[in-house]
């Protein structure tokens, strides 16, 4: 559980630097997300599969490692 929280907030962390002054409606429309799903994943109140983590990281033409390497 605490590996899966540090995860959540990699993940956070890098998502809210990949949305930079966007909106979350601006950033759901470049991501193909909800934006609420885009703000509770920014605040950690949702974990996501590694199916969505995989689309995340197409989207944003990143790989797993950027997000996780620190």
């Amino acid at each position: 559980h605490m590996a899966t929280n540090r995860l959540d907030r990699k993940l956070a962390r890098f998502m809210r630097l990949k949305r930079g002054d966007q909106t979350f409606q601006q950033f759901s429309e470049q991501m193909g997300l909800p934006a609420s799903t885009l703000h509770r994943i920014e605040q950690c109140k949702q974990s996501v599969t590694l199916g969505t983590l995989e689309y995340i990281c197409g989207r944003l033409q990143c790989s797993l490692t950027d997000i996780f390497e620190k």
